[in-house]
């Protein structure tokens, strides 16, 4: 049901898309439905009063009532669907926070990095230089644009209270731009099949005040561990059900070469290797 209520703009003007489409399918549906039920009743077997027309083969009333309203309703889908496809874009910025407030002028998204593992999430934060594993954390009403990207296989981000999924392939980098509407605790997880680990590959997002967040990067900066390129190889082995991971610093650079795949010793960076060739 989260996904017919969620706490995201985003979301909910993709709910509010389900429902339109939804009651303008039921337009066709309904009647049809009905008028079966109507017409087997009507010209039951038992029923002698109904009229007998066995050469009747033309209403061009009836032939206008069944081409004219689907292809009614199938314009006004496909309008729908033009508009919403380009307004609710994954990789376009957001224009407004929630209906009738639009996103202050001079306002930048926070900036989040996703890498899906085997298999758990990895999200680094590169303005606050701090890097979490199965856990998100960030504020209500302030705009987000997460860089996805995988290690291996192809995984999908779905957080159903936020936005739509979105996929996550390794040496590829996808966007999605979001918002949070209402403070919380909400479920993300893979949407994609990716192994044996793939049920257990879930993780907590917590919507917070912009003032929780602040003191939780405090609090992040102050742990002792460092996500350089030795801890990332030991995270990139399969895992299931991996605990939350806490880590104060992000070794620079660490996220490119996971997309580019050049993280070990002897690795070849992707564009180089594309250079090469």
């Amino acid at each position: 049901m989260v996904v017919m209520d969620p706490s995201g703009d985003i979301a909910r003007r993709q709910a509010d898309l389900i429902v339109i489409s939804t009651l303008l399918m039921l337009i066709i549906i309904v009647p049809v439905i009905a008028l079966t039920v109507f017409f087997a009743w009507r010209y039951r077997d038992q029923n002698i009063s109904a009229e007998y027309e066995p050469d009747w083969d033309h209403s061009t009333r009836l032939e206008l009532l069944i081409w004219g309203a689907p292809l009614l309703i199938i314009i006004v889908l496909g309008l729908i669907t033009w508009i919403s496809t380009h307004t609710l874009e994954p990789t376009r910025p957001l224009d407004r926070l929630e209906a009738g407030s639009p996103v202050p002028e001079g306002v930048e998204p926070l900036e989040i990095r996703v890498v899906a593992l085997d298999w758990k999430w990895l999200f680094i934060y590169p303005e606050q230089n701090i890097a979490t594993i199965n856990q998100l954390v960030i504020p209500v009403d302030v705009p987000v644009r997460f860089d996805i990207t995988a290690s291996t296989v192809m995984n999908s981000f779905y957080i159903p209270a936020l936005a739509g999924q979105i996929y996550a392939m390794p040496g590829m980098e996808n966007s999605l731009n979001a918002v949070l509407n209402e403070p919380g605790t909400f479920e993300g997880f893979s949407a994609n099949y990716s192994g044996a680990g793939f049920s257990d590959m879930r993780f907590r997002m917590e919507g917070v005040t912009d003032a929780g967040f602040q003191a939780w990067v405090r609090d992040m900066q102050n742990d002792p561990d460092t996500l350089d390129s030795a801890a990332y190889l030991i995270l990139e082995q399969p895992s299931v059900r991996h605990e939350v991971e806490r880590f104060g610093r992000v070794e620079q650079g660490l996220y490119d070469a996971i997309v580019k795949r050049c993280i070990g010793e002897h690795a070849v960076c992707n564009s180089n290797l594309m250079g090469m060739h």
